[in-house]
């Protein structure tokens, strides 16, 4: 392979071999693209492992720096790694990644770059100048990906040596990761409590022992596991080598799915033998378990960076339409993008991209991204945000009225997508992911209608209702295909249904919700027809087939304590929809009165932190 080098400038971000090359003057993406020297923009930095560790070890460190509390920020970063080796027992490559930031080795393999060090998230400590209240529940918003960790700590402190942590809780993935020498913890318990932490994913990754701790809920995915430790509500495993029994649930709290229904690992930058920059599409499975690696390259498909338009900021829906219409693939370059017209996905097998959490921003109450009925598109690594003008639905898949049959071994797919709804602005939807198509998979998303920003409300507390009738959130996930799976589905806060599955024969392997915190009324939280409140997940009364494993929808009334919802979920009583190893949970305000359909018992302020499950529905 060609030895590549980063060099960084001022403007932009320039791959050369063996010397510096002046980084592009324009922002606006050439007719053509280089493979070998892509324009990626100034937010990408690319590491080879000629660079001196110093200088990479001091630009990981000033990026996590700079991102590390930058929750609501427009900043959006991505760092690679090509094929090599990074530091060294003696001097191990140690950072932190941060807020919006996309950490991924560019090898064909995971284990084509070597990390020898640590790559970790923390708890971040909120109270009495940073010593205090530490807590993962908002590290939200990065990724790690594609590479292999040799667990080095050395230099740390006791506490610190005893594994690599990944404190996290929503819109973090890690995927296709190999971690040894060490374990991992997915809760940082080196530093002042509570230390709590609330979910994540990983995917396609070979794990050490792991220390789950204090997750409230997990979803590992198609991997391969040495131990687990500990659970706290919901642990899911779905396809895991090594996995623990779920025996016994809820205690311990786990559900195992012994082969994945439906999967389609995410795509992947890599740099081949010569040099050349590409994209790795796997392709889709069933009934799988264990890691992909190699399948991920023989089964998948490879498309050469000359066949994607390399979107910056810059540019407008209009350029990315007329992009999509020559038959371009689409990559977002991190930022935050304007989008004032909605862009289409026509084309079967179409990918789009993000790197480094790109997002995609509502402008004039526009639907930002529709895809047509179109057979394998894939959808990923990007997050689709509301505008303060109301938009229709944010993500749209498929036509409902009369959308095409389409080929169920070649689904369309939604990786790391994620959706908000306020939080660093306000925004306004109505429904932020409405899926018509049959044969969608669904892998690991979070649909949010913010419970926190900075727009300048009080997060609905003491009788507050800026929040409630500002940020407009009705439905956060409405599927009306048939046949569409869901590995990972996590939707927060919604004004009225969380989720509603209109659909024949769903599949949803683990469901987490929590139900809006800020309804200032009973009367606002109360159905139509009397019905106190809404389900945190509702399957429709017409659906003959469904199955649902692992979930869980918790209450925090924050804005009233005394709101009562009457069902966590609901579903018609028949023999073809399952609702397996489910679950309630009372944050420390509000009353969910049962589980499902008036079966589980109520949680309440009396049961806070104690769960009600129901381990299968109807009864068998």
């Amino acid at each position: 392979m060609r030895i590549l080098r980063w060099a960084a400038a001022g403007a932009g971000c320039a791959l050369v071999a063996g010397s510096l090359l002046a980084a592009p003057a324009q922002a606006a993406p050439k007719p053509t693209v280089d493979p070998l020297h892509p324009d990626f923009g100034p937010k990408v930095q690319i590491f080879s492992p000629d660079m001196p560790l110093a200088d990479i070890q001091s630009a990981l460190d000033s990026l996590a720096d700079q991102q590390r509390d930058a929750e609501m920020s427009s900043e959006r970063h991505a760092v690679y790694f090509l094929p090599g080796s990074y530091g060294t027992a003696e001097t191990p490559l140690q950072f932190e990644v941060g807020y919006y930031t996309e950490v991924a080795g560019l090898g064909a393999s995971p284990d084509d770059v070597a990390v020898n060090g640590a790559i970790e998230v923390y708890n971040r400590c909120l109270g009495d100048n940073g010593t205090s209240n530490c807590i993962a529940l908002n590290n939200f918003w990065r990724t790690l990906s594609n590479l292999s960790l040799q667990v080095n700590k050395a230099g740390q402190d006791g506490c610190r040596q005893t594994a690599n942590f990944w404190a996290v809780s929503q819109a973090v993935s890690m995927r296709r990761v190999h971690v040894t020498g060490g374990n991992l913890s997915l809760m940082d318990y080196c530093t002042a409590g509570p230390q709590y932490a609330s979910g994540g994913f990983i995917a396609n990754s070979d794990l050490p022992a792991t220390t789950n701790g204090s997750q409230q809920q997990w979803l590992i995915r198609n991997s391969q596991v040495t131990e687990w430790s500990n659970g706290v509500w919901n642990q899911v495993f779905s396809g895991v080598v090594g996995a623990p029994a779920e025996t016994g649930f809820p205690t311990p709290p786990y559900t195992t799915v012994a082969q994945t229904p439906v999967s389609r690992e995410k795509p992947y930058l890599f740099v081949d033998d010569g040099g050349r920059f590409a994209v790795q599409v796997p392709a889709a499975h069933t009934n799988t378990s264990g890691t992909s690696w190699g399948e991920d390259v023989a089964a998948g498909r490879s498309i050469p960076i000359t066949d994607f338009f390399i979107a910056k900021p810059s540019d407008s829906a209009k350029d990315i339409n007329n992009a999509l219409a020559r038959g371009q693939n689409l990559i977002f370059t991190p930022g935050v993008y304007t989008i004032d017209r909605t862009i289409d996905v026509k084309r079967a097998n179409t990918v789009v991209l993000g790197m480094g959490q790109a997002t995609l921003t509502s402008s004039g109450g526009v639907i930002p991204m529709e895809v047509k009925d179109a057979a394998g598109v894939v959808i990923a690594g990007i997050t689709i945000d509301a505008g303060p003008v109301l938009s229709p639905v944010l993500l749209k898949i498929g036509n409902r009225n009369g959308g095409k049959k389409l080929d169920p071994a070649n689904p369309i797919t939604l990786s790391d997508v994620y959706f908000r709804v306020g939080g660093p602005h306000i925004g306004k939807t109505t429904t932020a992911l409405e899926v018509n198509s049959d044969n969608v998979l669904i892998d690991h998303t979070w649909v949010w209608r913010a419970d926190h920003g900075i727009e300048g409300f009080t997060n609905g507390v003491n009788g507050d209702t800026d929040r409630w009738r500002t940020n407009i959130g009705t439905n956060g996930v409405i599927v009306n295909g048939a046949n569409v799976t869901a590995t990972g589905l996590f939707v927060e806060h919604f004004q009225t249904y969380n989720a509603v599955w209109n659909g024949e024969n769903g599949r949803v392997i683990l469901y987490q919700n929590e139900l809006p915190y800020d309804p200032p009324t009973q009367a606002d939280w109360t159905q139509r027809d009397g019905t106190l409140g809404y389900p945190g997940y509702t399957v429709a009364s017409t659906v003959k087939n469904h199955l649902l494993e692992g979930a869980g929808v918790y209450v925090f009334n924050q804005n009233n304590p005394q709101i009562v919802t009457a069902n966590g979920f609901s579903a018609p009583q028949t023999p073809g929809v399952r609702l397996r190893h489910i679950m309630t949970v009372n944050l420390a305000a509000g009353t969910i009165q049962h589980v499902v359909n008036g079966v589980g018992a109520q949680v309440d302020n009396s049961t806070t932190g104690t769960p009600s499950y129901v381990v299968e529905y109807p009864t068998p």
